[in-house]
């Protein structure tokens, strides 16, 4: 199982850690050892000062899948569920000067946190690209998300990672983050929702 990460897909969120749209999407990847344990507090590592949080949606692949056409994306997943991509962002920072890959900032252990419950999208009742979602952050909404303003949709995503590598059974697709990034800090707690159903909740040490 692979974690598939796309980043800049929320035009607003590029432009607040200052960057420009991408024309197509950017993706980079998780080992499944990024994901952190249900019920299992996320403990910030000591060589980062600047830990941050990022909810997406995330989709379960359901079929094996190469070169998957854009119109027939929609065959390989049925369900969604929501996740943090926690970044080291002042570790990232470095990497990007230096031109170096992303990886220690993005996809160390415990850097994935991943609902437990995925929902069908018949239970949801509506297309992939009008759902909602949100971060809340010691009871306060921090991050608020809308589908349909993703710069890439999620069929467009499969189609063109699918052309790079082959989308296994069981590989979760995150889908990019909305404005609204933000540090955590010990002791902070952090709650995820989809279509106001609470879904993801995660403890800061």
């Amino acid at each position: 199982m692979k974690i598939i990460c796309i980043g800049r897909n929320y035009a607003e969120h590029a432009a607040e850690l200052g960057n420009q749209a991408p024309s197509e999407p950017m993706f980079f990847l998780k080992p499944d050892s990024a994901i952190l344990p249900h019920r299992t507090p996320l403990y910030i590592p000591e060589w980062t000062h600047d830990l941050h949080y990022e909810v997406e949606l995330v989709f379960r692949i359901n079929r094996l899948g190469k070169y998957i056409e854009p119109r027939f994306a929609n065959k390989y997943y049925n369900e969604v569920g929501i996740g943090i991509d926690f970044t080291a962002r002042d570790i990232q920072q470095k990497c990007k000067e230096k031109g170096h890959p992303w990886e220690k900032a993005k996809a160390f252990d415990g850097s994935a946190a991943v609902s437990r419950h995925f929902l069908s999208l018949e239970e949801l009742g509506k297309p992939v690209q009008e759902l909602r979602f949100s971060l809340e952050k010691n009871g306060e909404i921090v991050q608020e998300g809308f589908a349909g303003d993703m710069i890439f949709s999620v069929d467009t995503l499969i189609g063109y990672v699918s052309q790079y590598m082959t989308f296994k059974i069981g590989d979760l697709l995150f889908t990019g983050t909305p404005s609204g990034v933000g540090p955590v800090t010990a002791g902070d707690t952090l709650v995820c929702k989809l279509e106001g159903k609470e879904m993801l909740k995660v403890n800061v040490k």
